[in-house]
């Protein structure tokens, strides 16, 4: 807690006790055991009593309740709070009795009376005492629960992140590679054009950034698998976005894109082995639909690590405003993708 904040609690709580004495002993007509308000003998005995209110209501904040209650020794804390309470009952009472004699009010059983009557208002605040400082004890918990959430999801994402960028440099590689030999041209434009791409994924990336500026790094990756595959593929993509403001977090589109180029059928007639990619951001809602046709023999095949590392980062980054639709039957398999950013 730095310095302001708790000038400002103490003040506040200096301000509660003052008013709450000036309003019992010089504001309000009182009788309690015979002593008097306002300017009577109810001013001296609210302030030793106010006194010991407060006494056992800071004991509460300061000792039983973050020392015993909330350390699990629940026995000992309501044996200890319940002993103060009578004794400092007791105390009061007497001082009760020695006031009682000093302004000559007499009566009947008076200890006894007074004695119940302090347990009774000693009691509620100690009850107020551990009230308040429990809340406040909840709230820091909380508070540091919800760090070492955020510690953990930081921790994961870059873990994640890690496991994605040598994923993604062996499927870019495997591009390359099918086009030496065929066109040696392309595949060096195509290995520069890639360099490009893991440029921004190593440097560019660590941070939301501008959604166009992660939708271009998508674009260029199409752009190279269809320079790739040829009239292997019938591809159709449409990539479009209204506001040019929103950001994104990175590489989160991408896996869903490479799975579908890496997995996409490869039947003799061409024709059939399609792809599907849009990509709308409309009203601040991102959606993202891709379609590719697949074999079946290819349907155990090996890979997936880039959409399960992308499905954790979703849960992750928008726990609550994203919809992640996958399904596959026995010639597409698709992806649906809404992000609210």
């Amino acid at each position: 807690m730095n310095r302001p904040n708790t000038v400002l609690i103490v003040a506040r709580h200096l301000l509660f006790w003052l008013f709450n004495y000036a309003l019992i002993a010089f504001g309000m007509e009182l009788d309690w055991n015979g002593f008097i308000s306002p300017f009577g003998s109810l001013a001296y005995a609210y302030a030793y009593g106010l006194f010991f209110n407060a006494v056992l209501f800071y004991t509460q904040v300061f000792w039983l309740v973050p020392k015993l209650y909330i350390q699990n020794k629940k026995l000992k804390f309501y044996v200890i709070s319940f002993t103060i309470i009578i004794v400092i009952s007791v105390i009061e009472a007497h001082f009760d009795s020695i006031l009682q004699g000093i302004y000559k009010i007499y009566i009947e059983d008076a200890f006894v009376g007074s004695l119940i009557g302090n347990t009774a208002i000693n009691l509620l605040y100690s009850i107020v005492g551990f009230y308040y400082i429990f809340k406040l004890e909840h709230k820091k918990s909380e508070k540091a629960k919800q760090k070492l959430l955020e510690e953990t999801y930081k921790t994961e994402l870059k873990y994640l992140k890690a496991q994605l960028n040598p994923h993604f440099l062996f499927n870019g590689i495997n591009s390359v590679y099918h086009l030496i030999g065929k066109n040696d041209d392309l595949a060096k434009q195509t290995l520069l054009q890639f360099s490009g791409l893991l440029r921004y994924q190593l440097y560019e990336s660590n941070a939301h950034i501008l959604l166009e500026k992660e939708l271009d790094y998508v674009l260029k990756y199409i752009k190279i698998e269809e320079t790739r595959k040829g009239s292997d593929l019938q591809l159709n993509y449409d990539i479009k976005s209204e506001d040019s403001t929103l950001k994104i977090a990175p590489l989160l589109l991408i896996p869903f894109i490479e799975n579908a180029f890496k997995h996409c059928s490869n039947h003799i007639d061409n024709t059939t082995n399609t792809i599907k990619i849009k990509i709308e951001e409309k009203g601040g809602e991102l959606n993202l639909n891709v379609i590719n046709s697949h074999d079946q023999i290819n349907k155990n095949s090996a890979g997936g690590i880039g959409l399960v590392n992308v499905q954790k980062r979703l849960s992750l980054l928008y726990p609550n405003t994203h919809q992640l639709k996958i399904n596959k039957d026995n010639t597409n398999h698709s992806v649906e993708l809404s992000i609210n950013l």
